[in-house]
């Protein structure tokens, strides 16, 4: 990104990033919360994981959101035999000048689509995990820096287990956010029918009506405002409660890290600045609490088979955790 934030008061930013939900709209039925999801990722520099059955708009989704902010995006479908070099790029021989030379693989790019990610081997998951932490990728011992923004939106089918390569507990607390994918409700899957039966065609964004609303200079003067959002020492206090009380949660074997505590500071910080407050309050936090920690706790085996979830531990902390006032 080259803009800088002084172009771009934080009010615009703000009126922009929130006017993203009705562009991507104009393509994407009931998605609302992946949608806001994704610009949570983006001021807090974090990536997200969408888990959903196929069919319920992820790609088009994504594509939308990256035509609405003037941001590049590739998609990578995840399957068995990708080897690390298909993700990050590779050298390869140039006969003309006798020399090696690097081959950009599809993460340089702003908003990358790991389509179903857990069908992938761990080495090449872990692939993944350098660019997500560091931002970069290193290739034959060279470190070479990611665009900024980089975001990854990965994909996992929640039904279909078989041929596929859990991701590892590493690698899941590096996802700030893990937001589910209900099939829409009955009206909004009409509404899509709908849309279709009128030509809608989702290959033709443009088509679409959907046009840049924000941009990557938006970005950065929400994640300069997002810095500057104020957090009460009680709160500070009430985050670290929480994710504390899932180490103690007797339906669980791992329980919330330090580093979930900071992510549900940042992305309830994100989302209050959203909301037009330049102060965090504790709905903020009880509201980031779900998408932020359920992927980042373990259910005991026999726990599970009662049917426990993480959600339930979650909202059974959220209720025993006292709430400062």
């Amino acid at each position: 990104m080259t803009s800088t934030t002084a172009e771009v008061s934080p009010e615009r930013a703000r009126q922009a990033l929130v006017e993203l939900r009705a562009e991507i709209g104009k393509a994407v039925v009931g998605q609302d919360t992946a949608v806001t999801a994704l610009v949570l990722a983006l001021l807090c520099r974090g990536h997200v994981l969408l888990e959903g059955v196929p069919g319920t708009a992820k790609t088009l989704m994504v594509r939308a959101l990256s035509m609405a902010m003037r941001l590049d995006t590739k998609r990578v479908q995840f399957t068995p035999d990708l080897m690390p070099g298909d993700v990050t790029g590779s050298l390869v021989y140039d006969a003309k000048t006798s020399e090696f030379e690097f081959r950009p693989g599809p993460v340089f790019t702003n908003i990358l689509l790991a389509d179903e990610i857990n069908r992938t081997p761990p080495k090449t998951q872990a692939a993944l995990l350098e660019a997500m932490e560091e931002r970069q990728v290193t290739v034959d011992g060279e470190p070479r820096k990611l665009p900024s923004p980089f975001v990854v939106a990965a994909t996992q089918n929640p039904i279909e287990y078989e041929g596929t390569y859990p991701l590892p507990e590493a690698q899941l607390d590096r996802f700030l956010l893990k937001v589910t994918l209900d099939i829409p409700p009955r009206d909004a899957e009409i509404a899509v029918l709908a849309r279709h039966a009128q030509g809608f065609d989702p290959r033709d964004l443009v088509a679409a009506g959907i046009r840049p609303v924000a941009g990557p200079e938006d970005l950065l003067a929400g994640q300069a405002a997002v810095r500057r959002v104020a957090v009460r020492e009680d709160l500070l206090a009430y985050v670290v409660d929480l994710c504390r009380a899932t180490r103690q949660s007797p339906s669980l074997q791992l329980g919330v890290s330090p580093r979930g505590a900071t992510a549900l500071l940042a992305v309830a910080r994100a989302w209050a600045w959203l909301s037009g407050r330049d102060y965090v309050i504790p709905d903020d936090v009880k509201a980031m609490a779900r998408p932020c920690l359920r992927h980042r706790v373990q259910i005991r085996p026999e726990a599970e088979l009662e049917g426990v979830t993480a959600d339930a531990v979650l909202e059974s902390v959220l209720a025993t955790v006292p709430v400062p006032r």
